[in-house]
């Protein structure tokens, strides 16, 4: 009986083994963020359910809604970054507009909110901002040079 089964051979003898090591390396080169997408996604599912958390959804509706909204767009950010790093992290700059949204949402969006309320959406804003950043810095120093 005939072997069919594949055999694994050795790529060194591929004649586009350099042109994919080249792809591999500009594959990874952008993944030096993947620090950042946990900690991305973990701040939009905190500012998702942080109304929950700090109990303002009956003082400030609007509020409880523009949060969660946001969350779930930042969360949405992070597994971008994860699924598809070199489409997604063109979009750094979008998770530093949503951090400086959070962090003047509270008078726009807000009626009348209190001291708990405006602190918990300008550190998640903060650190939006910051991750973006980092995200955006770091996809800038990885783009290859022409």
């Amino acid at each position: 009986m005939a072997n069919v089964s594949p055999t694994r051979g050795d790529m060194s003898t591929h004649p586009d083994v350099s042109e994919m090591r080249a792809r591999y390396e500009r594959m990874l080169g952008g993944r030096d963020v993947a620090l950042v997408d946990g900690p991305v996604f973990l701040l939009g599912l905190y500012c998702a359910v942080s109304p929950w958390i700090l109990h303002y959804t009956a003082s400030q509706p609007a509020l409880v809604a523009h949060n969660l909204i946001i969350g779930i767009a930042i969360g949405l950010l992070a597994l971008g970054f994860t699924a598809a790093p070199a489409r997604m992290y063109g979009l750094s700059w979008a998770m530093c507009a949503l951090g400086i949204w959070m962090i003047i949402a509270p008078w726009v969006v807000g009626d009348s909110p209190d001291a708990g309320v405006i602190v918990n959406n300008i550190v998640i804003g903060a650190l939006a901002l910051i991750l973006g950043l980092m995200c955006a810095g770091t996809a800038a120093k990885s783009v290859p040079k022409r």
